[in-house]
């Protein structure tokens, strides 16, 4: 059956799963969701010119009036039905069988904090020198790699997959549908402690990546200064260490790479393919997005990119989508990081943050998910934390931050809308605004 799908998909290259977005000739996957199911819209997507419709409901697959796609017309113009178990199993063999068929080097990116910004910096990097195709925004779970692999190029020189999780088995499942070559974890933070079962958990599961790359001979990226993934590279069987070094070296057998200033962004130093000692000035602030750009420099030197060329990428990379940027919205200015978070983000976010010159200082602070039994807890360490340092104005939004708002005498609101509500009817001058929030929180409401 997969290989009959890869015949046709061949001829076509073009995968989707969302029939609103169906083009000629699209190979259309119907998957269920918990409300939704992707059966109902085959009809839809052939209509909007679909070669063929992928279906796991044998109600569906009959009411067709269509060709079942079989040896004798793969890869024809159709329109074709084709019936399999399960429409989401079926797309992830596709990818995998796709996947065999090349010759590059696959680099999967997974962590708990900093996984897009590294995948981004990194894609920059080695697309100095490599034809790279790379996962598009967060697109990194069960659905989003293997549509990302099915969009890879086979003739492209290097394919870069974010992957994400938020329970024990994710990572080995698209480790198992993407087959890296090498891999690199970002770190081990407090992100979806609920579904993990603890900080155990969250390093036994992103471990998964290592675990992978150990058992089929892979090539794993390890941040030296990192001891949890000094500590799971063990079972790799070949590492490339990286660290920071005050001064950078080619005696050593590590990839160095020097801090010379964290505010108002990262600057860096790291010496190039003949020992010249070069530095780059990035458009990231803050101590933890150093280790993102690190981590970019040690990859992009493992793969031979000339150092001026690493220097380029990094500098002109600018970070979007609500990852440490700085923008100014009605006339206010917002450190806007609110595209995620959990406690070990927001506490290196907050870090840079302070660092401002701005005379005054606004967190805006909503509540973070998926925390389980932690949640109360961490919630108030966050606050404790916040009121720590040099910010003139703490505001909570959010549930979870309620209890801890009274207790701390922290001004609260149970929402975004009541929050913007309120924003915008005071005086920012010579403010910076700092917001960070879980997506579900919807911060943004602040933009509007």
């Amino acid at each position: 059956m997969t290989n009959l799908l890869l015949t046709h998909f061949l001829c076509h290259r073009s995968v989707t799963a969302d029939s609103r977005s169906v083009a000629k000739n699209d190979l259309f996957f119907a998957l269920r969701g918990d409300r939704f199911n992707g059966n109902e819209y085959a009809s839809a997507a052939i209509d909007r010119g679909a070669s063929l419709v992928v279906i796991d409901d044998e109600a569906v697959f009959h009411a067709l009036d269509l060709t079942v796609l079989d040896v004798h017309n793969a890869g024809q113009p159709g329109p074709f039905k084709h019936k399999v178990d399960s429409g989401l199993v079926a797309l992830q063999q596709l990818a995998t069988a796709y996947r065999r068929t090349w010759q590059m080097p696959v680099v999967a990116i997974t962590g708990s904090n900093g996984k897009t910004t590294t995948k981004e910096l990194i894609t920059s990097v080695l697309a100095m020198r490599y034809d790279t195709h790379a996962t598009q925004g967060n697109y990194n779970n069960h659905i989003g790699v293997p549509l990302t692999m099915l969009s890879t190029p086979s003739d492209a020189d290097i394919c870069i997959l974010e992957m994400g999780a938020n329970h024990q088995g994710e990572i080995a499942l698209l480790c198992r549908i993407g087959e890296p070559t090498h891999g690199l974890i970002t770190n081990i933070g407090q992100a979806h402690l609920e579904g993990f079962g603890g900080r155990e958990g969250i390093k036994k599961g992103k471990g998964e990546m290592f675990d992978w790359l150990g058992r089929n001979g892979g090539v794993g990226f390890v941040n030296q200064d990192q001891a949890e993934l000094v500590e799971l590279s063990q079972k790799l069987g070949q590492a490339i260490v990286f660290c920071e070094s005050e001064t950078p070296s080619m005696e050593v057998k590590y990839i160095e790479v020097g801090l010379l200033q964290t505010h108002p962004n990262c600057s860096i130093a790291f010496l190039d393919e003949q020992g010249e000692y070069l530095t780059a000035d990035t458009h990231l602030p803050g101590k933890h997005n150093f280790e993102n750009i690190k981590a970019a420099v040690a990859i992009g030197k493992y793969f031979k990119v000339p150092g001026h060329s690493i220097v380029s990428a990094i500098e002109s990379y600018r970070p979007e989508n609500g990852r440490s940027q700085m923008m100014t919205h009605r006339a206010v200015d917002f450190f806007w990081d609110a595209y995620n978070a959990n406690p070990t983000s927001v506490k290196a976010a907050l870090d840079a943050f302070v660092q401002s010159a701005h005379s005054k200082k606004v967190a805006i602070l909503g509540e973070m998910l998926e925390l389980g039994e932690e949640t109360a807890h961490l919630h108030k360490e966050v606050a404790e934390y916040a009121k720590d340092l040099a910010i003139n104005e703490i505001v909570l939004v959010g549930g979870a931050y309620q209890a801890v708002a009274t207790a701390l005498g922290i001004r609260h609101f149970a929402d975004s809308e009541l929050l913007s509500a309120w924003f915008w009817t005071q005086d920012w001058d010579t403010s910076l605004v700092f917001v960070k929030g879980s997506r579900s929180v919807a911060l943004e409401n602040i933009l509007k």
